[in-house]
């Protein structure tokens, strides 16, 4: 059983910086893929970011690329998503999840991710 905590999240002005964290506890996930979705009241979830197993294949939706950073460290069992230059847009509950069927190409399609946290809110003001 794998159990995903996400924290950071918060209120920041537009603009801003967050960075978020989701911490792994129950099962090792340093040989899995990992990403951050997120969801906004109304709209469906959608992906944010992902990274393979040693951080060396990361893949970002277009509308934070450039803006958002996803990283990992496996000895600390947590990923981590640091979010530049916010706009309100980016408003949402910020959720990570692990596949467990995947290493080295991490996927955007979030029904292929097994476990997921509860997720952490982020709120951008204009």
């Amino acid at each position: 059983q794998v159990q995903l905590a996400e924290s950071g999240g918060g209120l920041v002005q537009a603009g801003g910086s967050l960075r978020v964290s989701c911490a792994a506890s129950g099962r090792s996930l340093s040989n899995y893929a990992m990403g951050w979705f997120r969801q906004a009241p109304g709209k469906e979830r959608e992906f944010v970011a992902a990274i393979n197993w040693n951080g060396s294949t990361t893949k970002y939706s277009e509308s934070v690329k450039g803006r958002f950073t996803i990283s990992r460290d496996n000895a600390k069992n947590t990923v981590y998503l640091q979010m530049n230059s916010l706009k309100p847009e980016d408003t949402a509950v910020y959720s990570c999840a692990v596949d467990l069927h995947r290493m080295v190409n991490p996927t955007t399609s979030s029904s292929e991710y097994e476990y997921w946290g509860q997720g952490t809110q982020v709120t951008v003001s204009s």
